[in-house]
């Protein structure tokens, strides 16, 4: 079976390539790729793929690795924020459900336009009886912005959302249309609260965490792996 990772921020794609300083780099119109050895019996070919920040380059990135590629199983690895109280710094996210929420309609019903842009992740053909890993499973809602404090309560009440990233809306949305099995995994980097963002003007704190989600979701690929029916 064939496998795409997508690799969306670039401080995350900085710390695959510290953890892989032998990749054989290629590039594409989009990013840089390379194929890594198989760490699972069931996959033949296993590619990281940078897919850049943000819902154009998510969803660019996404229908390009599904048209040149034909994964089996398209997975996405990264960070996320957390709202404060819902979910704890660490936590690694299993999303079954996206939508996106930055989405402002003054002449129709914009609820209507987030439902358009909502996704449900079907992972049936996931072997869930014996997780590879702790996870929290649910909702993971996307925006082009990093989490704005006064969103949140609205998040919460509308969506019971507990954290939210950038491109995992897109990526979902992208590959529902397109018939592709999808695997999204985040790690909660940092943390947003009525006070402000523990690492809003203190960018160092998810650079540092960034690098202990990734090593982390990196070391549970194997496992996650062996799980595909």
């Amino acid at each position: 079976m064939n496998i795409m990772i997508i690799i969306s921020a670039n401080a995350e794609w900085r710390v695959v390539k510290e953890l892989y300083p032998n990749l054989e780099i290629r590039l594409s119109p989009y990013g840089e790729f390379a194929e890594l050895p198989s760490p699972a019996l069931n996959v033949k070919r296993l590619t990281l793929f940078h897919g850049g920040w943000g819902k154009i380059s998510a969803a660019a990135t996404a229908q390009y690795v599904i048209d040149h590629f034909q994964p089996g199983v398209l997975v996405n690895l990264g960070t996320c924020g957390g709202f404060v109280g819902r979910v704890e710094t660490g936590t690694i996210m299993l999303v079954d459900r996206t939508l996106v929420y930055d989405i402002i309609e003054q002449m129709g019903d914009g609820a209507e336009a987030i439902k358009h842009y909502s996704t449900d992740i079907d992972l049936s053909w996931l072997a869930m009886d014996d997780c590879p890993a702790s996870v929290v499973r649910g909702l993971l809602v996307s925006a082009d912005r990093d989490i704005v404090v006064e969103d949140i309560p609205m998040l919460i009440e509308k969506y019971d959302a507990v954290a939210a990233d950038w491109e995992s809306g897109a990526i979902a949305w992208v590959a529902k249309r397109n018939n592709t099995r999808l695997l999204i995994l985040r790690g909660v980097s940092d943390l947003v609260g009525g006070d402000g963002g523990e690492a809003y003007e203190r960018i160092e704190i998810f650079h540092e965490r960034t690098k202990s989600v990734m090593r982390e979701l990196l070391r549970q690929l194997p496992g996650w792996l062996e799980k595909i029916n």
